[in-house]
């Protein structure tokens, strides 16, 4: 199937190509046709033409012994020399009637009359019949591009929605790794879709929606994929913002001819990706309820639970933003389930590890387990990338089989960017290696601080280097104590700095963004400060006004208070950074010392040096 549609494409642009080479060449002949017109055909550029009347002349001095005559051209051999000279007639005219009226007998000179050649004979039709054949022909191409111009007018209201069929390449549930919850709830949407009279047996509605809702990467768009491969039924896969078009009115056309051609082909599945874009909650824009967005969503609204029956097509939409619908789109009897996907858990990672390792060759050495703790916090699609890193860079090496360097190595890429070479003063070597160092002492002689995994002083992606604390397991939630240590840990650098340099570098500006943010958040959310369990940043009630509105209902002394509860928290934590490298200082040193070394220390190297960290 696939073979045959590059065939049809081939042959299209084939076809393509040959109509603007035949285009071009119509018009280069009409131009060389109207060039011979204009000029009065072909002439000669021999400067022994003469006007014909020195012909007529010649023949009556008897100074000429032949006369030849081809087409218009008219060539005269002179008596007693080699020279010849030419001439022109009028076209159609004979030479022996020119001759006869200017009272010359056509018998005194020989006279022989030659036909046309071939050439002349093919330009003489060509410049007949070849320009009324390209007029046209060009007549014709304006007409049909003025039709096509016509029909694209109209088809701004037809849906941009692509149509996968069952004869097209299905994906399965089991192409689809982890998600087990995610994919229970979507297989009885399929057999709603393949079997919808055992639920209306039992008085059960067949869903009318399907909300899939998690983050960036999580599988919502091949989960819908699969539930249309299970389903054997047409999937119409379109984008939320493929609705929207500068013309008033276009998007609720597109949703009503989308919904009639999946009616058409019902039982059919519709998925809409990233709906947020024309689900936004309605009065958020400035434009009234009158603008193109909101006209859109109401047209939704009404396709999906309106007054006309649609009990064969069920809507599967994705977002990664459900703060942002509206709760007309998202209740019941419009969405009726949603299914939440999150970030995969250890079983899950392993599991999808396994599914994109296949056809790849691995070393002995490398651990499914050992890389599914490695990568806490990925998703499904970081982990596919991840994978497909590492084979690229054992292929650049020259390898016949991926190992265990090239998965750490594409890990670290997909978390923190490629390497940066860039030349560096052994001042700002030195700075960063203290630096991460810092990070790392700190953070190993922290209690819920989770193990160093990886230092390094090689520049990735916008930072100079970097210290990593991968989790060893997956949490849910995080302890008060967790998130201090975490913000001393992240100060640790900073603080190394000022112990050693007796100054502090710009290098720390992330660190001090994320422990403040953290800090903020356990202060104005999570209920730990003096402050107590109070939530003094409450969600605004329209998110386009959210950067606007934060904290608007607050007083200001409320305001200070958080500010001083924050403070607090941030000059604790680096307080606690301080002592604990003045405590272990001479370990720092050797850490730093290391680092500018080898530039990079795995875990066992840094253990080596610090000892085992104590649980």
């Amino acid at each position: 199937m696939a073979n045959g549609k590059r065939r049809i494409n081939l042959n299209k642009r084939i076809w393509a190509i040959i109509k603007g080479l035949v285009i071009y060449i119509l018009i280069a002949l009409a131009a060389l046709i109207f060039f011979y017109q204009v000029s009065g055909g072909p002439k000669t550029a021999d400067s022994s033409e003469v006007p014909i009347s020195q012909i007529i002349s010649d023949v009556k001095d008897n100074k000429l012994t032949k006369i030849s005559v081809e087409g218009d051209k008219v060539t005269a051999e002179v008596k007693d020399s080699d020279k010849k000279i030419t001439s022109r007639k009028e076209a159609g005219e004979s030479i022996y009637k020119i001759l006869e009226s200017s009272g010359v007998d056509p018998k005194t000179v020989t006279i022989e009359v030659k036909d046309l050649s071939i050439q002349e004979a093919w330009i003489g039709i060509l410049s007949a019949v070849l320009p009324i054949l390209i007029l046209v022909g060009l007549m014709f191409l304006l007409f049909r591009n003025a039709r096509e111009g016509a029909q694209g007018i109209f088809s701004f209201a037809q849906s941009r929605a692509r149509l996968f069929t069952k004869d097209q390449p299905q994906i399965k549930f089991s192409d689809v790794a982890g998600a087990e919850e995610a994919k229970r709830e979507l297989s009885e949407v399929v057999e709603f879709l393949k079997t919808p009279g055992k639920f209306k047996a039992l008085g059960a509605r067949i869903p009318k929606g399907v909300l899939m809702v998690g983050p960036a990467g999580t599988g919502k768009t091949l989960l819908s994929r699969a539930v249309a491969g299970e389903a054997g039924v047409p999937f119409f896969s379109i984008a939320g913002s493929e609705f929207m078009e500068m013309l008033v009115g276009v998007g609720a056309a597109r949703v009503r001819d989308m919904f009639a051609q999946a009616k058409k082909a019902a039982p059919a599945i519709i998925f809409v990706d990233e709906i947020e874009s024309i689900g936004r909650q309605r009065g958020m824009g400035f434009s009234g309820g009158h603008d193109e967005r909101e006209q859109t969503l109401n047209q939704i609204l009404v396709e999906m639970d309106g007054f006309t029956p649609n009990d064969h097509v069920i809507v599967l939409a994705a977002t990664n933003r459900p703060d942002l619908l509206d709760a007309a789109l998202v209740r019941p009897g419009r969405f009726d389930r949603r299914v939440v996907l999150s970030l995969p858990d250890l079983a899950e990672r392993k599991a999808i590890i396994e599914l994109h390792m296949k056809g790849k060759p691995f070393t002995k050495d490398v651990s499914t387990e050992k890389l599914a703790r490695r990568t806490v916090g990925f998703s499904g699609a970081d982990l596919a990338n991840m994978l497909n890193e590492a084979a690229i860079l054992a292929a650049r090496e020259g390898k016949t089989a991926i190992d265990n360097k090239d998965l750490e190595e594409a890990a670290t890429k997909e978390k923190l960017g490629p390497q940066r070479k860039r030349i560096q003063s052994e001042q700002d070597r030195k700075l960063a290696a203290y630096h991460e160092a810092g990070h790392a002492i700190v953070g190993h002689f922290l209690k819920n601080v989770d193990p160093v995994h990886r230092i390094s002083i090689v520049a990735r992606g916008m930072s100079g280097g970097h210290t990593m604390f991968p989790p060893t397991e997956d949490r849910s939630n995080e302890s008060k104590s967790r998130l201090l240590e975490q913000i001393t840990a992240a100060l640790g650098g900073q603080a190394a700095e000022d112990l050693i340099f007796k100054d502090i570098s710009t290098g720390a500006a992330s660190d001090i963004e994320i422990a403040t943010n953290i800090a903020r958040s356990m202060v104005t959310q999570y209920g730990m400060s003096s402050l107590g369990p109070i939530n003094v940043n409450p969600r605004p009630m329209f998110g386009i006004w959210r950067g606007m509105e934060e904290g608007a209902d607050l007083s200001p002394k409320l305001h200070d208070a958080v500010d001083t509860e924050t403070r607090k928290i941030m000059d604790l934590c680096y307080k606690n950074a301080q002592d604990i490298l003045r405590n272990h200082k001479i370990k720092l040193d050797k850490v730093a010392k290391e680092l500018l070394e080898k530039e990079t220390l795995e875990s066992e190297e840094f253990e080596k040096i610090v000892g085992k960290k104590k649980s």
